[in-house]
């Protein structure tokens, strides 16, 4: 079997002679061409494995050839040579369909490490036509579902694992937004090193550039020893920030650097390491609205969100629900012999989910619970109406607005509904006070089958003021 072929183009010659010879090193076949024309010509004769194009040419732009591979030569990856510092170019390359890209002067281990994934992902150019479709080659995907909607977000996945491009996954809590961030990693070059899911919110802000880019024995006190951040655990493999609208502003700019320049400099230290990284955000927020509010840089917005993958919300494929439930069932019983009544599946369907696919998972735990046999019945479920989840937990307030020629009315008629009259509470007024709070929260975290950020968003608190009431009140994670 023939080695594999790259086409190089470029209107540099002494660039060419370059790439040429190390592609020989590396054992693989090259021909060069100094212009877009050049490059048709040989695209039309040859099935090659990987171009790599200048995105200058005497005769058009490298963007260009990347349209019409991506469109024309679909399983041919190609990547672009940007000059220094052109950011800009390289962006619009990847949303082109590049399949990633080197800055000039061009080093020649990262181009070794890029032409290595490339090859990868390439079937061999003499079985299989130029034109052939792609067709997922990995592990079956995590994502379970056969409505319209997952079905092209399954497909959007596949398409996305074959560039090295990053990806900004969009969705509510609960939606698959990890799951589809390791299907990205699973179905790609790269399915064989590391996945590394960081939760950017869960870090104290004191701690981000260490936890990130790593530290120096003595950089701080009680760093007793050298340790990699979590771009280093992740080199050359995929690097996954969820919910990167949690980042505040200083540790954005330094991960902006560290995209750009695809090198790290850890705490205490001196000297710059490279890092082969692909990155995943992920985000319940709205980051461009983040943006607007001076909240998430402007500039790491665009090299985060190259390419954008939305996941629907639950109730937007509620054909997926029982598929889901009979999953969830057998991975929690180890067996397939448990299932849903006719009025349980019915109630589940016609359920809001506001926690998605992890208030699924929520219910069905807790119906197992309660579950007499291998059925689970609708009482089981303990699903709560949806109208009290959606009111705010000062719905009452306007009772005391409504009667203002008889103060003493609302003052009886609010407890009722709400808490127990304080006088018939023993304790102090600061230890009633903590009672009405933490069953507050609790009930708050109940109704999000758990999800903190959500929890907080609905009492009006950032995560961190949640998380520190929960410590004072002595609300454990699993309530």
């Amino acid at each position: 079997m023939p080695p594999p072929r790259i086409l190089i183009v470029d209107d540099e010659a002494d660039l060419r002679e370059l790439l040429d010879i190390t592609f020989l090193k590396m054992g693989l076949d090259s021909d060069c061409a100094a212009t877009l024309a050049e490059a048709r010509t040989y695209l039309t004769r040859h099935a090659y494995a990987m171009v790599l194009t200048d995105m200058r040419l005497p005769d058009g732009l490298g963007i260009e050839l990347v349209r019409e591979v991506a469109a024309s030569y679909r399983n041919t990856p190609i990547a672009v040579i940007t000059a220094f510092g052109s950011a800009d170019n390289a962006v619009a390359a990847l949303k082109a369909g590049a399949f990633d890209y080197l800055s000039k002067p061009v080093a020649l281990d990262q181009l070794r490490v890029m032409v290595q994934s490339a090859l990868k992902l390439t079937p061999s150019p003499a079985t299989i036509p130029a034109a052939a479709p792609s067709a997922a080659s990995g592990p079956a995907l995590r994502l379970l579902g056969e409505s319209e909607a997952l079905r092209n977000v399954r497909t959007q996945i596949v398409r996305l694992a074959r560039s090295m491009a990053p990806v900004a996954i969009t969705g509510e809590s609960g939606s698959g937004k990890e799951l589809a961030a390791r299907d990205i990693h699973a179905q790609s070059a790269r399915a064989d090193k590391p996945f590394v899911a960081v939760n950017c919110g869960a870090i104290p802000e004191a701690l981000m550039e260490a936890e990130f880019f790593g530290y120096r024995k003595g950089a701080f006190t009680g760093a007793a020893e050298d340790r990699d951040g979590f771009f280093q655990a992740a080199n050359g493999g995929t690097l996954m920030l969820d919910e990167v609208a949690d980042l505040p502003l200083p540790m954005q700019v330094k991960l902006l650097r560290a995209i750009q320049e695809r090198r790290v400099r850890k705490v205490g230290s001196t000297v710059e390491e490279p890092v082969d990284v692909r990155l995943i955000s992920a985000t319940h927020q709205n980051l461009a609205a983040c943006v607007e509010a001076g909240k998430f840089r402007q500039d790491l917005y665009y090299r985060l969100n190259v390419i954008e993958l939305s996941l629907p919300p639950l109730r937007e494929r509620k054909d997926d629900i029982g598929l889901l439930a009979e999953a969830v069932l057998q991975r929690l019983t180890g067996s397939t012999r448990t299932r849903l009544s006719a009025a349980a599946l019915d109630a589940l369907l016609a359920h809001s989910f506001p926690g998605n696919v992890r208030e699924l998972e929520n219910v069905l735990e807790r119906a197992l619970a309660f579950a007499g046999g291998d059925t689970i019945e609708l009482q089981d479920l303990a699903l709560k109406p949806a109208t009290p989840a959606a009111a705010p937990p000062a719905a009452a307030a306007p009772q005391v607005e409504a009667a203002p020629a008889e103060p003493a009315a609302p003052t009886q008629a609010m407890p009722s509904e709400t808490w127990p009259p304080p006088a018939t509470l023993a304790g102090s007024l600061p230890d009633h006070l903590d009672k009405v709070e933490r069953a507050l929260i609790q009930e708050t975290l109940m109704r999000t089958a758990n999800n903190q950020a959500q929890a907080a968003s609905l009492l009006g608190l950032t995560l961190r003021q949640l998380r520190y009431r929960m410590q004072r009140l002595e609300i454990g994670e699993d309530e």
